[in-house]
């Protein structure tokens, strides 16, 4: 009776603690890059418990090429602590490039990791690495690692 007493309050911790809530939707910015500032604009949907889809339409504006992408990731948020939750995901996309006398479209995959801060108001914060292996000759057949801060609006 009384490792049934113990056990029980433990048991609804760690489930509480397990379902903190993932925002129905989050809109916002994704700032960084891997070849030079990049920019995207970011949009992350609810699917069920702690999983969500994240989209993310970006322009890349370097010294040699000018590119566009959109990319999709199915991610998995895993809580950490108080409003903590550190997320993995995976995914891939399509875009296109000007390179000055070459232009062309590519494809890419990528996984994802990274942490995030759901403050009390609706905003979410996170910093993210995102490899992506892309398949093209003439812009992007190898790995690239992006680097970014995400700011989101939750609603």
């Amino acid at each position: 009776m009384k490792k049934s007493l113990f056990i029980v309050p433990l048991l609804l911790i760690s489930i509480s603690m397990y379902a903190q809530e993932v925002s129905k939707n989050a809109l916002g910015l994704r700032l960084g890059d891997n070849d030079g500032f990049g920019g995207e604009i970011s949009y992350q949907r609810y699917l069920k418990e702690n999983n969500r889809l994240e989209f993310d339409l970006g322009w890349r504006d370097s010294n040699n090429v000018d590119a566009f992408k959109l990319a999709a990731l199915y991610q998995w948020v895993f809580p950490l602590d108080g409003n903590f939750n550190w997320y993995v995901g995976a995914g891939g996309g399509i875009g296109s490039f000007d390179a000055g006398p070459v232009d062309g479209t590519f494809i890419f995959a990528a996984g994802d990791i990274g942490i995030e801060y759901n403050f009390d108001i609706p905003l979410l914060l996170s910093l993210d690495f995102r490899p992506e292996i892309g398949f093209n000759d003439d812009y992007s057949n190898d790995v690239d690692f992006d680097i970014a801060l995400g700011i989101r609006y939750q609603f």
